[in-house]
């Protein structure tokens, strides 16, 4: 890779981990943050390949315990917690922003999907509640998110 890549992937990163910590508590344990949004930006900016990268580091960073995740949270136990599910899924959402604006809801549905079957399993709740716990209520934010950082990323290529 070459440095200007690396750079951008870093600072990519970055983003993410500030947009991340920024969050609403909600009393179901899943908070509203500026995730998606940010995962969204990694994708539709720098790709499948790099966007996935970045989101895996972003990942990693929070796996190993610096406070990266929603609420200043880190530790490799959020990953298997009630909302890990949803962390785990920005890999997807990030790799399908990548290919593009019509993929990115494959993307958000496998991100939901992956984040639901972790709440329900945790939780032991049923999966439709959990549905409308947990995906249900976040929706509508979550796709408006998706807008923004297709529309931002398009902006940004112009710059950079």
């Amino acid at each position: 890779m070459k440095t200007k890549t690396l750079s951008i992937i870093a600072i990519f990163c970055a983003i993410t981990c500030i947009l991340s910590t920024v969050s609403i508590p909600s009393p179901f344990g899943v908070p509203l943050t500026l995730q998606t949004f940010a995962i969204s930006l990694c994708g539709f900016f720098l790709g499948k390949r790099n966007g996935t990268l970045c989101v895996f580091i972003y990942l990693l960073l929070g796996a190993i315990g610096l406070p990266v995740f929603a609420g200043f949270s880190g530790g490799i136990s959020k990953l298997f917690s009630a909302s890990g599910g949803f962390l785990i899924g920005f890999l997807f959402l990030s790799f399908f922003c990548g290919l593009g604006i019509k993929y990115s809801f494959i993307g958000l549905f496998i991100c939901h999907i992956l984040g639901i079957i972790q709440f329900s399993f945790i939780t032991k709740t049923p999966i439709i509640s959990s549905f409308i716990i947990v995906s249900m209520p976040y929706i509508v934010k979550d796709l408006i998110s998706i807008g923004f950082a297709y529309l931002i990323s398009k902006k940004l290529s112009s710059y950079i």
